[in-house]
């Protein structure tokens, strides 16, 4: 029942049930700076059937003050939110820590937060405040009180404010609205979850240890309590250890079938907040992280809905991290928890509690230590999870595969504890096996879209399981230009169970809620599977037929927009005022060089290479002193619309003096130089429409990326308007980064603003001189990705690199050099002998039977042996039917890649040039 606001005199009939029991100590906190000392004492209070481990935090003086009740993750105790607690102290609260039933040196068994005991534990802890003579009083036996805490204690926050009408503020963090949603989402068993839960409370005898990634306060790790903690009088009754009996069994019960039963959901939901979800009616902070495949967005999305329609004021913050990984942002989390509480608690009406919604998105890496930058949007109202839904249709036919004996191997999306970690480094880890799954792509798109939500999409399922039931899997990637390299936005997944399918069944398939941007040029994939590891799939084998009659559905929040950070107008003078010097001097350079040009007589354009970017004819350049050494000689090649030309070499080959020369740089001795038919000479007009990134660029460090390329275009003297700025920055895919000073930019970042302003003005004929130096795998993807978007829009780049595998995927056509010379221009297929051969490596031997029944399957045409395993000629057969072939062949596959015939060719021509 729900207790009124008064006094709970009925509750608490013996003053027994709050009696301080051995243990109570009093330990006092010195302060540092001048800021009070915080006062705490240790007691261990008498509750109904066990001991309850609290701490008290409060600061000298006679002053009333507010108090907060703080409550730990699953698996922690009272000291994971001890730091916590003391700050708020300082700032003026009576603050209150407890360790929950069954965890830390608390007796009692683990209820998941249930009403009849954890939550009546809540209660009685606010009637022991209000009997404190410093803490503030609404009225006789009710304190001005918040409670706040992150997962399980953010759940008891919730249930609190529903439970007990003295709770005047709550600010709960990376929980759940209803745990059963949150276990048994859309009926299908997130075992691998549930498992680590029941795990983590079934020894007897022994603290449990935090649940990896379950930060109690964010980012904050669970810490053991001092000295021994006693075992509970009623632990080791039950094979769940310090879990009620009733939840044990009903963990067994859902294991072993592998799939939810209605009892179990109602055993869930009555511990749930939203059992009591329209009682809530206080002001609500909530925060939710985004990498979290224990209580994802939409559960935050369900409490944000649910106490608004209360008409209580209400805040939600998609912070960066979650329980796949820890929070990444604790000191802002616990500012913002403070803010609130001094609106809503203290009644400071100048508090600033922040937007009504905010989102934290990543800003690129900071070059000095490594740390994932992050910055925040904001909207003026909350949007949910489907606002401004845009339309993009999907290509595929309908497809088959297969739900595998005993749901194995299992496809792999999300890793509970550092799962998130991966993803916010770029280096995220999914795995879809061939043959379990269907595909449908978008085409690419025309300009960066910002996924802000759940996507959604209907398919149409058929099943052949006996009962006609289908568990499908979906998930969004994001795929680059190459359409190889795909990314799952924050490792997560979303399952469904189809009933009565045999004959078919539509159903909605609701996507992961996520905040992720897909840069232009790249597709949205859909991916329905048979499996993933954190679930619970079908044992019994089965067929599923997928198709999807209707477009992907992608909420884009227009309303939400990252803020622009405003420069002051010192910040514009000096380096303005340098640009334009440097200008001028330019001016006088290039005056000096088109008068020596006008002398020497110029060649007159050729119309019939008005269409050809680059004609490069019998061109040599020897330098000063050199003798009878040429940098480059007798140099002849061509560059058409369209194409990414890699110009390869070792060093010394002339691929740098190559490019100066091709940018006006520096003159050659002989031969021509021709883009779009004008010759190149010094200051041409022509090189406008040549936009060229080579040794490295300069910026000033203390103004942002924007201000750079501005003040870089303003140098050039031409209108603001040809700069395409937009454009330009779209395809270099800085996002959210251009607003930041410069000396906050990874190299990675640095390289790509660079070639943003290489860019500026758009030009036909771009030019980059190792645009990968010093970048990691992740970074060198995203370059790769910048310059196939900016060919496919029917430009053309001149890309020089000493990576061979990135040319090999980047490029379309080769210019080979050694020692000056050409050696072997064209296309990279027909330099490297065609892209058809796959290597495939083995995880062990196998015979010269199994060679012979690969090279005898359709569509393969040729079988090697080699060192790593084998070399397969295609012929016809795609890598996917390939590789589904030799798992049924029982062929111990353990990778699958093009082979790399690149670095043999280049070696192969450079040793004969040698």
């Amino acid at each position: 029942p729900r207790l009124p606001r008064r006094r709970r005199t009925r509750l608490l009939a013996g003053a027994a049930a709050l009696a301080v029991v051995a243990g109570a100590g009093t330990w006092t906190a010195a302060a540092s700076g001048g800021a009070p000392a915080v006062h705490r004492t240790d007691s261990m209070v008498e509750m109904p059937g066990a001991a309850i481990d609290t701490s008290y935090f409060t600061t000298g003086g006679g002053k009333k003050r507010p108090a907060v009740l703080l409550g730990h993750g699953f698996g922690g105790s009272k000291d994971d939110v001890r730091a916590q607690a003391e700050r708020l102290a300082r700032d003026g609260y009576a603050v209150l820590t407890w360790s929950a039933r069954g965890f830390g040196r608390s007796g009692g068994r683990i209820g998941l937060n249930d009403p009849d005991y954890e939550v009546k534990d809540v209660s009685r802890l606010v009637d022991w405040l209000a009997r404190r003579p410093e803490v503030e009083l609404d009225g006789d036996g009710d304190p001005r009180v918040g409670v706040a805490g992150a997962s399980y204690g953010g759940a008891i926050s919730l249930l609190a404010a529903g439970y007990d009408e003295r709770v005047d503020a709550i600010a709960p963090q990376i929980t759940y609205w209803n745990l059963a949603d949150s276990l048994f989402p859309q009926g299908v068993f997130k075992k691998l979850w549930a498992g680590l839960f029941f795990t983590t409370g079934s020894a007897d005898g022994m603290r449990p240890g935090s649940v990896p990634g379950s930060a109690t306060a964010p980012g904050t790790a669970t810490a053991p309590a001092p000295g021994p903690a006693p075992a509970p009088a009623d632990a080791g009754a039950t094979a769940c250890g310090r879990f009620q009996p009733e939840l044990c069994a009903m963990y067994e019960r859902v294991a072993v079938a592998g799939k939810p039963d209605a009892e179990a959901r109602a055993l869930l939901e009555t511990r749930s907040p939203s059992a009591v979800g329209d009682r809530i009616k206080v002001p609500t902070l909530i925060v939710q992280g985004q990498e979290d495949s224990l209580f994802p967005l939409d559960q935050a999305d369900a409490m944000a809905r649910a106490i608004a329609a209360n008409g209580a004021p209400v805040s939600v913050d998609w912070a960066a991290g979650g329980h796949d990984g820890g929070m990444r942002e604790a000191g802002r989390v616990e500012d913002r928890v403070a803010a609130w509480f001094d609106r809503y608690l203290k009644d400071d009406q100048g508090a600033g509690t922040g937007p009504v919604f905010r989102v934290s998105r990543s800003g690129g890496i900071d070059s000095t230590d490594g740390a994932v930058q992050l910055r925040g949007a904001s909207g003026e109202r909350y949007p949910g999870l489907t606002a401004g839904p845009r339309q993009f249709a999907l290509a595929g036919r309908e497809q088959s595969f297969a739900n595998p004996a005993g749901g194995a191997p299992p496809a792999l999306s999300s890793l509970p504890g550092i799962g998130g970690q991966l993803a916010a480094l770029g280096a995220g880890l999914s795995l879809d096996f061939p043959g379990q799954y269907a595909r449908f792509d978008s085409e690419p798109l025309a300009r960066e879209v910002r996924i802000t939500g759940t996507p959604t999409v209907t398919l149409n399922v058929r099943s052949t399981a006996a009962d006609g039931s289908a568990v499908l899997f979906g998930k969004v990637y994001d795929v680059g230009p190459d359409g190889r390299q795909q990314v799952l936005p924050s490792q997560l997944v979303a399952p469904v169970r189809v009933e009565n399918a045999r004959q078919g069944a539509a159903v909605e398939l609701r996507l992961p809620a996520v905040d992720h941007a897909v840069e232009a040029g790249h597709r949205l994939r859909l991916v329905v599977a048979a499996t993933d590891l954190g679930y619970a799939s079908p044992a019994a084998p089965a067929t599923y037929t997928v198709s999807v009659p209707g477009s992907l559905a992608v909420p884009v929040a227009d309303g939400v927009r990252t803020a622009s950070a405003g420069l002051p107008a010192w910040a514009w003078g000096l380096p303005l005022g340098a640009a334009l010097l440097a200008a001028a001097l330019l001016g006088v350079r290039r005056t000096g060089r088109e008068r020596a040009g006008a002398r020497a007589g110029v060649p007159q354009p050729e119309p019939a290479l008005a269409d050809v970017p680059l004609e490069i004819t019998g061109l040599t350049k020897r330098y000063a002193g050199a003798q009878d050494r040429y940098a480059v000689r007798d140099l002849s090649f061509r560059v058409e619309k369209g194409q990414v030309l890699g110009l390869l070499g070792p060093n010394g080959a002339g691929k740098t003096t190559t490019l100066r020369m091709l940018m006006g740089l520096i003159s050659p001795d002989e031969g021509e130089i021709r883009v779009f038919g004008h010759a190149v000479r010094a200051g041409a007009p022509v090189l406008s429409r040549v936009g060229a990134f080579v040794e490295g660029a300069g910026f000033l460090p203390h103004l942002s990326g924007r201000a750079n390329l501005e003040l870089y275009w303003q140098a050039t003297g031409r209108p603001a308007e040809d700069a395409h700025m937009a454009q330009a920055l779209e395809i270099a895919g800085l996002g959210d980064a251009l607003e930041r000073a410069v000396r906050t930019y990874s190299q990675g970042m640095r390289q790509r603003l660079a070639i943003a302003q290489a860019m500026l003005g758009m030009p036909d004929l771009l030019i980059l001189d190792e645009p990968t130096n010093g970048l990691d795998p992740p970074q060198i993807r995203e370059m790769r990705d910048v310059m196939i978007r900016y060919a496919a829009g029917g430009r053309t780049v001149i890309v020089s690199s000493h990576l061979l595998s990135e040319v090999e995927q980047t490029c379309t056509h080769l210019v080979v050099m050694d020692r000056g010379r050409l050696v072997r221009a064209g296309e990279v297929a027909e330099i490297t002998g065609g892209g058809d051969t796959l290597l495939v490596a083995l995880a062990g031997p196998v015979d010269e039977g199994t060679v012979a029944k690969v090279a005898a399957l359709e569509g393969v045409g040729a079988v090697t042996a080699a060192d790593d395993g084998l070399l397969v000629r295609l012929e016809g057969a795609t890598a996917a039917a390939l590789i589904a072939e030799l798992v049924r062949l029982e062929v111990p596959v353990s990778a699958v890649g093009p082979h790399r015939r690149l670095e043999d060719a280049f070696l192969t021509l450079i040793g004969g040039a040698a």
